[in-house]
């Protein structure tokens, strides 16, 4: 009898071989995370100064805060923060990380 298939012994080295793959690719995955938040928030702040001399643009005057450019609808309010939790606030027209 001549069956055609994987016996368990080739299923466990397959599967092995995926899970060591696995376990050397996540340091690396998280490391990586992090400097996509980080350059996310550089980002943002830069998206944010560009809505700032927009506003200023159109209101002959600077923003005061972010309240400013949110209710004037430049930005959304989840644009307050950058994906790593930083909030973004306006200082002399300007954004800043604090």
């Amino acid at each position: 009898m001549n069956k055609k298939g994987f016996t368990i012994l080739e299923m466990i080295i397959v599967l092995s071989i995926i899970a060591l793959l696995f376990l050397l690719t996540l340091p690396n995955i998280r490391q990586k995370q992090e400097i996509i938040q980080s350059k996310g928030c550089e980002a943002l702040v830069e998206v944010v100064n560009a809505q700032a001399l927009l506003f200023e643009i159109e209101m002959l005057q600077p923003p005061q805060s972010m309240d400013d450019l949110i209710s004037g609808g430049y930005l959304k309010e989840s644009q307050r923060r950058c994906p790593n939790g930083d909030k973004i606030e306006i200082f002399d027209g300007e954004a800043h990380v604090r």
